[in-house]
């Protein structure tokens, strides 16, 4: 084998030892195609999608105790007033949310003392938001029935004198 036909061959084997040129390509393509939609949907809005923009209606700021006795005690953080207390046993939505909210306060280092606010919303959703860890629960994800469970807190709190 001549020298010339040595260094051919090693020259035809690196250009098939890669990903193809036409594939590289096409990627390129795909790539400059992908940014270029996106720059058009951001400058026009063509194609994206629109939440509607909801209003708080109804606010409350809560603050809640666990107790010995295993019950939770709901109060008004503006006064202080106890207006509701979930019972042993009672409301399970209620207990996992506040207790997944409270271990992310302990990871941070905070204590319990900033209220939570419990926020409906103009299109009826209801959501649960810690000021303290930036953290919003949109409570409606979990199904109306969960939803309601938190929501009852207006009701409760209006009841009281």
């Amino acid at each position: 084998m001549s020298q010339a036909s040595i260094g051919k061959s090693q020259e035809l084997s690196s250009a098939h030892d890669g990903v193809p040129r036409p594939i590289l390509r096409g990627a390129g393509v795909l790539i400059l195609f992908a940014l270029l939609a996106t720059g058009l949907t951001r400058l026009t809005g063509v194609g994206a999608v629109h939440m509607p923009l909801k209003n708080a209606v109804e606010s409350l700021a809560l603050l809640f105790e666990d107790r010995n006795d295993g019950s939770v005690a709901v109060r008004d953080a503006r006064d202080g007033a106890l207006f509701y207390v979930v019972q042993p046993g009672a409301y399970g939505f209620i207990r996992s949310t506040l207790r997944g909210l409270a271990r992310e306060r302990r990871r941070s280092g905070l204590d319990a003392s900033t209220p939570f606010a419990l926020t409906r919303w103009s299109d009826g959703t209801v959501s649960l938001e810690d000021s303290a860890t930036g953290r919003r629960v949109n409570l409606d994800a979990f199904g109306p029935d969960n939803a309601r469970a938190f929501a009852q807190l207006f009701t409760e709190r209006r009841r009281e004198p």
